[in-house]
């Protein structure tokens, strides 16, 4: 075939929804409205462990309007078949909600009040009175007991550290952060008999429909889940959470449709968080600067009920050519709700501690940072020694450099003043490995010149609708109002979770291959055709440009989509697919960055100030530019915010989250953000997939934290190794 020309993808097209969202008029899953609705609160654990001895919910049923308070005493048994372990390695139905008398950790969901209005449920839940016979929870990860898992080693790590000219033996701590969406999450149930409907905010629709069929034990085809809007969500969507299954239990129990929204202060135990690390770095280098030995010990923490494991040891094993290395990655069992993947999972974390690391080895040999890292550059991939599709970071350090001004920094520290504050600059690398995984698209070219293309993706801000219409458009030669890419519903297509910036990938090659399929039929109709213009014509010489067959070179010789299909009494033409990732030679495919930060340090508060942050990107191909700056943007946001705000505090006495709202658990705001910028090297990666993206959504984050962190010891000399980095740290 002849190369479809290309107008959408790679222009910087505004969003095709941003009109329904500025106007209002984008329904997320809270906002839809199902005849009969009533309303349901959740009452939460008042404890962190323990037993629940009794109820008393006369006060709560006597409130008017309160139609049920359901528990563990009068709830029905749910059969919960078995969904642990299943796709994705996604948790499943380990919290079995109103099943026994367990309290897992505080917060815990004991009951919930169905009202005819919100008040009224309001109202019961806050007179419901639980008694329980209280135990005290382990909540602190340096009170836990480790257990072990995933251990990595190659080379001789002992001999490494003793012969090598620098060690350092360094603990990072980083903090729990939560992902506080600006939308709260929501459920609205409705039964139909024994069909289930739900309108549910979840980044992975599919997932949300096969973990309420397992539940409550209806075939799949039974569970209907819709969400065509998501407010933000960072990776809380990426499992189906109690009040799901509460809201259609409490539905179920009604008889009417029901409505559940979690408060921003359910929202810390409700929904998942990026967990708490330790992470030790026994690391040594030769005089030259070539990294010799790294021995790495990783606590995590995860709940007492679940084990949650992310990718937290990559960038330690295989960012750099190190040639021994060994890991210990030990997941710490608490009395807290269950983890869940964070923006940029794992990555983010090792990515902080290594880039650290390496600040630390190179301000030791009074190396430049950039510098040494040149010097650690790999040429194929260290841990599994496949050769790399593309690894463009030493142009990022290039270009980042230059942009930024790098050859203004003092190596020294505090030497670079700007009144009372000290002025620091700092570097570091950020990897995420591209993901792709199977995914189903189906579409329609229809007679009139449109087009329709449908799967069970998710949109949770990046611009799913955007960007897929793009490669629609792109693929079918229309214009972008031409095409409707539908989104958000179990009767779609299936998809992989909307998630570990996999979705251009896998999604986005099922739209590609489901709409080369809908031209290449139009092209063989209209050369097949002896009323055609094409008629006759070699079916690779054929390109469609805003609906438009006609012969490549030869604009005048064709017709458009609607001619064609109208004079053959076609009202469509229809093609499904189902996508699977290539298989062929093994390659390390991942994504890279360099990030620049400049930071001033109030020398007498020891505040912190972010400057201006540079981030250079080798992301392979940029499907929408601006779509991406948004990305680039909000992930050096929060960046900031793990560098310097976010920490989730535990009172571990009774496992309760202190600072669970906006006022005590810190954000950046639009006064802490200052001059940001993102680079993208051009290029694609045609290893990686039909597309040549390679992913940006995580990897925006990955190297902000350390980054700032390099610039404040830079600009003050103190090295901090915990996030956030306070201002008594640096007093």
């Amino acid at each position: 075939m002849s190369p479809q020309p290309q107008a959408a993808v790679g222009a910087p097209l505004s969003r095709v929804d941003g009109r329904l969202k500025v106007t209002g008029k984008a329904q997320y899953a809270a906002e839809f409205n199902a005849e009969g609705m009533v309303h349901a609160v959740i009452v939460d654990a008042s404890i962190g462990r323990g037993r629940i001895t009794g109820f008393d919910t006369d006060a709560a049923e006597a409130v008017p309007g309160v139609l049920r308070v359901i528990h563990h005493g009068n709830a029905p048994t749910l059969p919960y078949r078995d969904n642990s372990g299943g796709s994705n390695n996604l948790p499943g139905n380990k919290v079995r909600v109103f099943q026994d008398d367990r309290v897992l950790f505080h917060g815990f969901p004991v009951a919930v009040v169905v009202g005819t209005t919100l008040e009224a449920a309001q109202h019961g839940a806050s007179l419901v009175k639980v008694s329980y016979d209280a135990q005290r929870p382990t909540t602190d990860l340096a009170e836990g007991e480790p257990v072990a898992g995933r251990p990595y080693s190659r080379g001789d790590v002992e001999a490494g550290l003793r012969d090598a000219d620098v060690t350092l033996d360094l603990t990072y701590h980083l903090a729990r952060n939560h992902h506080n969406p600006m939308e709260m999450h929501g459920t609205i149930a409705r039964w139909d008999g024994n069909r289930l409907t739900v309108w549910d905010k979840t980044q992975w629709v599919p997932g949300t429909q096969l973990e309420l069929s397992t539940v409550f034990d209806v075939p799949l085809d039974n569970v209907r889940v819709i969400n065509p809007f998501i407010g933000g969500a960072f990776g809380s969507g990426l499992r189906c959470w109690p009040h799901t299954v509460v809201a259609a239990l409490a539905a179920r129990e009604v008889g009417r449709p029901v409505k559940l929204t979690l408060t921003r202060r359910q929202m810390y135990f409700g929904t998942g968080f990026r967990p708490s690390y330790a992470y030790r770095m026994h690391i040594g280098a030769d005089r030259n600067g070539r990294l010799v030995a790294s021995d790495q010990i990783i606590d995590a923490e995860t709940s007492s009920y679940e084990t949650f494991n992310e990718a937290v040891t990559g960038p330690g094993a295989s960012l750099y050519a190190t040639p021994s290395v060994r890991q210990a990655y030990r997941t710490v069992p608490l009395d807290v709700n269950s983890p869940i993947w964070m923006r940029g999972p794992g990555a983010a974390t090792g990515v902080y501690v290594v880039e650290s690391a390496m600040d630390e080895i190179a301000h030791e040999l009074g190396m430049d940072p950039i510098e040494l890292r040149r010097r650690n550059e790999p040429t194929q991939d260290p841990q599994s020694n496949a050769p790399y599709s593309t690894r463009r970071l030493v142009e990022c350090y290039t270009v980042g450099a230059r942009e930024f001004g790098w050859d203004r920094r003092n190596p020294r520290p505090r030497a670079r003043r700007d009144g009372d504050w000290l002025i620091g600059m700092g570097v570091a690398s950020g990897v995420y490995h591209t993901g792709v995984a199977p995914a189903q698209s189906r579409g329609r070219l229809n007679a009139d010149g449109t087009a329709e293309v449908e799967c069970a993706t998710s949109d949770m801000g990046p611009g799913t609708y955007t960007s897929q219409t793009q490669v629609a458009a792109d693929a079918l030669g229309l214009g972008m109002r031409a095409v409707d890419f539908r989104l958000g519903d179990s009767r779609y297509p299936q998809t992989p979770p909307h998630g570990g910036s996999m979705t251009m990938a896998s999604i986005g090659s099922a739209t590609l291959d489901v709409c080369n399929q809908l031209r290449t039929q139009a092209i063989r109709l209209a050369v097949e055709d002896e009323d055609s213009p094409l008629y006759g014509v070699a079916a690779e010489d054929v390109v469609v440009r805003n609906g438009r067959l006609h012969v490549q070179g030869n604009p005048a010789r064709g017709e458009t989509y609607k001619q064609l299909l109208t004079r053959n009494d076609r009202d469509r033409l229809e093609a499904s697919t189902s996508f699977s990732p290539p298989r062929g030679e093994q390659r390390s495919i991942s994504a890279y960055s360099a990030t620049f930060a400049e930071v001033a340090v109030d020398s007498t508060l020891g505040l912190v100030r972010v400057r201006r942050m540079l981030s250079v990107y080798d992301a392979g191909r940029i499907i929408s530019p601006k779509l991406a700056d948004s990305q680039a943007l909000g992930g050096m946001v929060g960046g900031i915010g793990q560098a310097l705000l976010e920490h989730t505090v535990t009172d571990h006495r009774d496992g309760r989250i202190v600072n669970a709202d906006l006022a005590g658990y810190l954000v950046p705001v639009n006064a802490d953000i200052p001059e940001l910028r993102a680079i993208y090297l051009e290029g694609e990666d045609r290893d990686a997939n039909a597309l040549g993206v390679k992913g940006l959504a995580e990897l925006v984050i990955c190297g902000v934290a350390p980054a700032i962190a390099n610039a404040v010891f830079n600009a003050t000399g103190r090295r901090v190794r915990e996030l956030p980095i306070t201002a008594e740290a640096l007093l």
